[in-house]
């Protein structure tokens, strides 16, 4: 008579998945999948009402413009109020201009001022989520395993914006945009509420100072008095802007004309987004010791895509480089959350943080209106050339900073969870992203929080 096997126990998260980290990490999937095909639902909703290309942009361009005018104060007043508060209501403001939204649509009745209005509402809801959910996130781990936990959760949130654009595009065709943007406003209910049991006793609470402009200030004195820091702002600040003229504006009109359409420009950018899954995952178990050279050194090939889309390579080559590049730019993804993690010190996590979002994304709408200009006089071949220079010439320039090749990760210290701010260590449609808690893609007027 054989002895029975040893009965399993239930299935536990790992030991740096904390409760805080479960609640955010499943918030973020719940909205990504619902924002992503929100996204596209957004301009077939605009083109339904007899809108042009032109229309498209101006509602993409409120809720960009809402999110650069409010990013500060939003970062301000997630490091002066409780973060999951802030999270949440923004969900709430989220959610309700999306139902409002999918009403006037599925009504017939949307207008395009309308529409604007609603998405510099969406706008708005991300300027003051996104600073507030990195900070949280930042929080929410320590210890050695605290690259893991976030390769982790941009694996997951990724994965939800492959799966959320794919099911959304679907939805779209089976039952129309309307009843998409209803789904992302109840995705935004339920992250909200999960949100709303995220637990901030672990942080100790703010001193009281002065006001917003003052908490302001002391958040760009931090990023002033750190070379690494706004070099890397700086040079990211051209980085997204040049990829948002690239793959946003050329790489559609090169898939028309040379590719054979938007098929294979899907299959492009869906490679990148697989390759940011990969990436991920190689960074769960990466973790270079030179966090910022190795993450620096990884933006180069961000160039690739641009050189690809001027030559330019076949669908299959194309393929490849999108793959790769997406690779790339989650190591800096992870590298530069780590940075963070470590250098920046906790209470000022969320005003660090929006000075590093309003870098990637202020000058996208000056390069994407520069981007036809550029290509009347230039052309098109050459325009594109530019962009790859540009990212090969300001990532060389940011590793002239000591920092960036210098800066170390500090090891020796014990895996915790969600602890007290005396023992953390002081601590980018565009597809890149190079900060964390957006719900959706970086740059470009994405959809979020």
């Amino acid at each position: 008579m054989t002895s029975a096997s040893p009965r399993r126990g239930p299935l536990r998260p790992p030991v740096w998945a904390g409760r805080n980290y479960v609640l955010l990490t499943a918030g973020a999937i719940i909205a990504n999948l619902g924002s992503h095909g929100a996204m596209i639902a957004a301009a077939f909703a605009v083109i339904e009402t007899g809108g042009d290309a032109g229309d498209v942009g101006l509602v993409a361009a409120a809720r960009t413009l809402a999110l650069v005018l409010f990013l500060l104060v939003g970062g301000a007043v997630a490091d002066r109020l409780p973060r999951h508060r802030v999270m949440v209501a923004a969900n709430a403001l989220s959610c309700v201009s999306q139902a409002a939204f999918a009403v006037l649509v599925l009504g017939g009745e949307a207008e395009l001022w309308q529409m604007m209005v609603l998405s510099a509402l969406g706008g708005t809801g991300q300027a003051f989520f996104n600073p507030a959910a990195e900070g949280m996130l930042l929080s929410s781990v320590s210890g050695t395993q605290a690259s893991r936990a976030f390769a982790f959760f941009r694996m997951a949130m990724h994965g939800a914006a492959i799966g959320g654009a794919a099911i959304g595009g679907a939805m779209i065709a089976a039952i129309g945009p309307g009843w998409v943007l209803a789904v992302d406003a109840a995705a935004f209910a339920v992250a909200g509420a999960l949100r709303a049991f995220l637990d901030v006793g672990h942080i100790r609470p703010r001193e009281s100072g002065g006001g917003l402009i003052s908490d302001m200030r002391e958040g760009w004195v931090e990023v002033r008095s750190r070379p690494w820091l706004w070099g890397i702002v700086a040079q990211f600040s051209v980085v997204v802007a040049v990829v948002a003229a690239a793959e946003g504006v050329y790489g559609p009109l090169v898939a028309r004309d040379e590719l054979g359409g938007a098929a294979p420009w899907g299959l492009a950018l869906a490679a990148f987004g697989v390759g940011t899954v990969l990436g991920a995952v190689l960074m769960m178990r990466w973790k270079p010791r030179r966090m910022l050279l190795a993450g620096s050194l990884c933006v180069f090939p961000l160039a690739a895509p641009s050189a690809a889309l001027a030559v330019p390579l076949q669908v299959e080559g194309l393929i490849v480089v999108m793959l790769v590049s997406g690779i790339a730019i989650e190591v800096f993804g992870v590298a530069w959350m780590m940075a963070l993690h470590q250098e920046i010190p906790e209470d000022k996590f969320s005003r660090v943080s929006s000075y590093d979002w309003f870098g990637s994304v202020a000058m996208v709408p000056l390069a994407t209106a520069l981007a036809g200009p550029a290509e009347i006089a230039f052309g098109r071949s050459a325009a594109l050339w530019g962009c790859s220079v540009l990212v090969v010439l300001v990532t060389a320039l940011v590793l002239l900073v000591p920092d960036v090749r210098n800066l170390t990760m500090r090891t020796g210290e014990g895996v915790v969870v969600s602890l007290p701010p005396e023992n953390v260590p002081l601590v980018k449609n565009v597809p890149l992203v190079k900060n964390v808690p957006v719900e959706g893609g970086k740059g470009s007027g994405d959809r979020s929080g």
